[in-house]
């Protein structure tokens, strides 16, 4: 979706939702006591949309909860040596990031891509239901969810809460509700005028493409009568509380979004405590000044070769070290090793960021929090979904350069990114920020707005149940 510049206001007369004027009042974060509960993480992406979770899921457990996280089955490993407990969703999140990388995005650039995501996504949203209340795969014992945590790329979340009539959380690291201060970030959208509307058009886009597969899994799996094609946004419902993991002293939270909305903070999980480096890594930094990180982490590059040409060549012109991070996408195959490059197969962000002097990345937001968090400046080279976004803000506080599309990754450009981040008061910006956010808990205010609003949520539950309606049947009605 675009909208040009130059629009004039009076064009446009539309009504999308509740609007709140004037600034927010949240309601208190403190809530009544909440009992253990079985809570199901259901979340869909790469290994920096899972990583947030993993650490909020923790916390829940310190809480006394019972914690399942069901993502993809690449990210077993992962989640199990954390503590929390594992279920495989369908689909694999190096296919996701692969057609997200070619296409740019959710719409499939041809013909040939269309059945294969489809089925993508159709095995994602059939597996939600046995993540909530089947058994534990390895160990056996019984799993019957109380509540249900998830983002919006699981795309049946909403339909898995309606069937079994769970409390729904959703978080998400880039924002999905309407708001006037900024677009969706998978639209490209030039005025203002237009940045609340985005989220409908978003919205109804996705819904068209997927209501299909939607519809099917309602019938088949969940009982449920079909939503009709008419129907308006089916993924934002309004009486669904959301909580946004960015810090609020990177984008404070809109005036137009209501109390079921919180902004939650950054959530860091801790892997630098248990990360042994290897020995050449740290004899490399010791033997000079603080390096430049380029890498794009689990998403693959279309030409690695003649990137890492650039990224090379611009270190040699700018007099700067710099470490090359191989991710999925195949960068740093030097023909002769340079003094200095240092190329990097894996590395927690927070471990090496503090020892970087700025980085270079694709943009995802756990990547963009951990270089802000480390006081780096960041130059972000988006190549999908919200990396342009989290470029525009970056840039809009001073902290880094204009983002650099990927189809604009020169050596040029990055020799220009290079000199911006290394102005002292560009590194001044970013150490401000970084105490900032060093003085927030992401996590904890996770964990707070979920307890706020389970009972809120199950206050409405039981109420509609009492009544004989189902907060869905509600909006069909309507």
């Amino acid at each position: 979706m675009e909208v040009p510049e130059g629009i004039q206001s009076e064009n446009f007369h539309f009504e999308t939702g509740i609007m709140h004027d004037g600034a927010v009042e949240d309601e208190p974060l403190d809530v009544p006591f909440t009992p253990p509960l079985q809570i199901v993480m259901l979340i869909v992406g790469t290994r920096g949309d899972v990583q947030p979770f993993v650490a909020i899921g923790k916390r829940l457990q310190e809480y006394g909860h019972r914690v399942r996280l069901a993502t993809h089955a690449n990210f077993k490993d992962f989640v199990l040596s954390t503590g929390l407990e594992f279920f495989p969703l369908g689909g694999d999140a190096k296919v996701l990031a692969d057609y997200m990388v070619k296409n740019k995005g959710f719409l499939p650039s041809g013909p040939s891509e269309i059945h294969t995501q489809r089925n993508h996504l159709k095995d994602i949203i059939f597996s939600l239901l046995p993540a909530c209340q089947d058994d534990d795969p390895e160990s056996k014992i019984p799993f019957k969810a109380d509540a249900i945590i998830a983002n919006p790329p699981a795309y049946g979340h909403t339909q898995v809460a309606e069937a079994l009539r769970l409390p729904l959380h959703v978080f998400f690291t880039m924002p999905w509700t309407p708001t006037s201060d900024f677009p969706h970030p998978l639209a490209n959208v030039k005025h203002h005028m237009g940045n609340r509307l985005s989220y409908n058009v978003v919205d109804t886009l996705i819904w068209l493409g997927i209501r299909d597969i939607i519809n099917s899994f309602r019938r088949k799996k969940l009982k449920l009568r079909r939503i009709s094609y008419l129907t308006g946004q089916y993924s934002s419902l309004p009486e669904v509380p959301y909580g946004y993991i960015w810090s609020p002293h990177l984008i404070p939270k809109p005036k137009d979004w209501g109390p079921k909305i919180d902004v939650v903070g950054f959530c860091f999980l801790d892997l630098a405590s248990n990360y042994q480096p290897p020995s050449s890594l740290v004899e490399w930094l010791e033997a000079g000044e603080k390096p430049i990180y380029i890498g794009f982490g689990s998403l693959p590059v279309e030409q690695p070769q003649e990137m890492t040409q650039i990224i090379v060549e611009a270190l040699n012109i700018t007099g700067r070290r710099g470490i090359i991070n191989k991710g999925w996408g195949g960068l740093g195959n030097l023909a002769e090793p340079k003094e200095f490059v240092y190329v990097l197969d894996n590395c927690p962000h927070d471990w090496l960021f503090p020892r970087c002097m700025a980085v270079v990345h694709h943009g995802g937001a756990g990547t963009t929090a951990a270089g802000l968090k480390a006081a780096c400046p960041t130059t972000i080279v988006p190549i999908f979904g919200d990396q342009q976004f989290w470029g525009d803000r970056v840039h809009a506080r001073g902290l880094g350069p204009p983002p650099i599309p990927i189809a604009e990754f020169s050596l040029e450009n990055l020799i220009d990114a290079i000199n911006f981040m290394l102005e002292p008061k560009v590194k001044q910006r970013a150490v401000e920020l970084s105490k900032a956010i060093g003085s927030e808990d992401g996590v904890e205010g996770a964990v707070k707005a979920f307890h706020k609003h389970f009972h809120q949520s199950r206050s409405l539950i039981v109420s509609n149940t009492k009544r004989g309606f189902s907060v869905r049947r509600l909006l069909h009605m309507s």
